[in-house]
């Protein structure tokens, strides 16, 4: 008998996204359809995103959710995460079919974080610009971070974050600090070298390659949409031609 052809993997790139400033229903609904798609999602800074609604609002709405438990036996749930990163992702599974074999799966995927953890520190972080606060909330809406909803939940470790975060701020710093300086004194003796002779030798052998001039690239881009113009103007009046024939 034939044996199944092997899965194949949509996305093997794991995507890392920055919580802050985005909403918490937008942002719980992209990452449940990209979950289900097959991409692996990474969401950090939990206690960063926002949630509509002034705090007083979101207390009482958490009030009311913390009573609902099972009579006999409320061990048995339901269970009221404290954490920003389990809300998140309590948030998301119920958009997501998680008792089934593919909801469980895409669950799976999903990883979420109080703060930056030194995995995904030199990881390049996106934003969901369907989920950003900036661009899907009026200015004069009441509005709570969802740290700061966590912390009158019974969340404990919110001073401990902030602590670590600002850590990994001073570090970042330091080391860009350092970076700029390094490439300063690397363009400046570069300067100072003449490779002309060197050069014309590496390009004999096919290994190198002559730099792009500044602006060359806008003068390439400028000349490519000119023609791409001409070319579609002439296959208007070509078909207009072939029209009035």
């Amino acid at each position: 008998s034939l044996s199944p052809p092997p899965l194949s993997i949509m996305f093997e790139k794991q995507v890392v996204i920055d919580g802050k400033g985005h909403m918490l229903g937008r942002l719980a609904s992209v990452i449940a359809k990209e979950l289900l798609g097959g991409q692996q999602v990474v969401v950090v800074r939990c206690e960063q995103i926002v949630v509509s609604g002034s705090l007083i609002r979101n207390k009482m709405k958490w009030a009311r959710f913390k009573n609902k438990r099972m009579n006999t036996n409320p061990n048995r749930g339901p269970y009221h995460f404290r954490s920003p990163a389990k809300i998140l992702w309590r948030t998301i599974r119920g958009m997501v079919p998680h008792k089934t074999t593919r909801g469980a799966a895409a669950m799976a995927r999903l990883m979420s974080f109080e703060g930056v953890p030194d995995d995904f520190v030199k990881t390049k972080r996106m934003v969901v610009p369907d989920a950003l606060k900036v661009l899907h909330s009026k200015t004069y809406r009441k509005t709570t971070l969802l740290g700061r909803i966590s912390t009158e939940a019974g969340w404990k470790h919110a001073e401990l974050i902030q602590k670590l975060e600002a850590d990994r701020i001073a570090k970042g710093a330091a080391y860009y600090a350092t970076k700029k300086e390094d490439n300063k004194l690397k363009a400046k003796a570069e300067g100072m070298v003449d490779c002309s002779s060197l050069n014309s030798v590496l390009q004999g052998f096919g290994y190198y390659v002559e730099p792009t001039a500044p602006g060359a690239m806008k003068a390439i881009k400028e000349e490519f949409k000119s023609e791409l113009i001409i070319a579609v103007k002439g296959a208007a009046d070509e078909e207009e031609e072939n029209a009035d024939e």
